[in-house]
């Protein structure tokens, strides 16, 4: 067993890193409070390869390994998470819902502007009413000629406002989740509505928003797969997705643990630095196994992905760790840092916010438990 990374992998690491600290952690809280990123940075993070790891170069991609997509996703984390939600929801749920499902037209169509940025994605599953429960999704598509027309409404769209297209799940039977079927609907076709969420917790950099969709007219070829395998789609693209969600926690983890060793560093009490007291090493030292933890679950997943064995099992065991892992090296780094840690000149606050959502979308942990203990028993929690 080999846990080392190649030079390749290396180099990416170290070259994701140094743009993110000179363009995204100097603005993030700026960012935060203003509840948007300044979108002048995503294509300069196109240019460097976010958007286009993992899509094939014939697609306008950079292609790469998911070792080095799981890299990236952390780095993001670290930096800012409200980034990282921008690149896996437009070049990952989007994206690679297209690469796995799309027609060879939809690929050209689509995967470059992607790829480069120029165009970005949204992933339309959530409803008001169903959550966890996206298989009795009410939004309609109903057949009309060679068209599709679609009726009905999302909620906590992440680059909802921003995105060019939306990959939307929408009823086409009532045969429970195998009546889904998806499309790729063009943003600006009369009666799609955006409207932003604000006040979130945290992630506020990022666009979240309610999708309205009235009378909303695509043709056949928009539809991506077959009818009635939507919700396969969504589920096999929400496996991936949530690599790049435990990844992205790592990152948080990982900002916690050099945030908190730092502080503990400069700060003295009774006359000698924090760090050398033992219950701070104890909050620090928990943080550390998180990190570790998290992150060879997370590199485990990406690993069965690019030798093409089954994953959705360790995608799932990874998302459920590392994202109780960054709510709990956030609450810790926040210990560590006292009173300071409870106001934005230093970054813990922030991971605080921002970690706690991670434990509720793309599965909350409560479906992972369920996913992973299906899998051990091969008895379904569903039925």
């Amino acid at each position: 067993m080999d846990l080392s990374l190649t030079e390749d992998q290396q180099a990416f690491r170290a070259l994701a890193r140094d743009f993110l600290e000179r363009e995204a952690v100097p603005h993030r809280m700026q960012w935060d409070h203003d509840e948007s990123v300044d979108l002048a940075i995503v294509p300069r993070m196109a240019d460097l390869g976010f958007f286009g790891l993992t899509i094939p170069e014939e697609y306008g991609g950079v292609g790469g390994d998911y070792v080095t997509y799981s890299l990236a996703m952390e780095e993001l984390g670290r930096a800012d998470s409200a980034l990282r939600g921008i690149v896996s929801v437009s070049s990952g749920l989007v994206g690679k819902s297209i690469l796995v499902h799309g027609t060879e037209e939809q690929k050209q169509e689509w995967l470059p502007q992607l790829a480069a940025a120029t165009k970005l994605g949204c992933f339309a599953l959530t409803e008001p009413g169903h959550g966890s429960d996206a298989g009795n999704l009410t939004t309609r598509a109903t057949r009309d000629g060679d068209d599709w027309v679609l009726d009905g409404q999302k909620v906590f769209i992440t680059n909802g406002t921003w995105a060019d297209v939306a990959l939307v799940l929408a009823r086409t039977s009532d045969d429970g989740s195998r009546g889904i079927t998806a499309y790729l609907v063009p943003t600006d076709s009369p009666g799609f509505e955006a409207r932003e969420i604000r006040g979130k917790l945290g992630l506020r950099g990022q666009a979240t928003a309610e999708l309205f969709l009235q009378g909303v007219r695509v043709p056949d070829s928009a539809r991506l797969g077959e009818v009635g395998q939507g919700f396969k789609i969504a589920m096999s693209t929400l496996d991936k997705g949530r690599l790049a969600v435990a990844s992205s926690c790592v990152g948080i983890v990982q900002g916690c643990l050099e945030a908190s060793v730092a502080y503990a560093a400069e700060r003295t009490q009774f006359g000698r630095p924090i760090a050398s007291f033992q219950l701070v090493q104890d909050l620090i030292a928990d943080i550390s196994v998180d990190a570790d933890a998290a992150r060879l679950l997370a590199w485990r997943c990406a690993d069965l992905i690019d030798r093409g064995e089954p994953y959705g099992t360790a995608a799932s065991k990874a998302k459920l760790y590392a994202s109780e892992a960054a709510v709990r090296a956030a609450g810790n780094a926040v210990q560590v840092h006292g009173g300071a840690g409870y106001v934005d000149d230093f970054p813990v606050a922030k991971y605080l916010r921002d970690a706690r959502v991670m434990t509720l979308y793309e599965g909350t942990s409560q479906i992972q438990k369920l996913l992973i203990g299906r899998a051990e028993t091969g008895v379904s929690a569903f039925t």
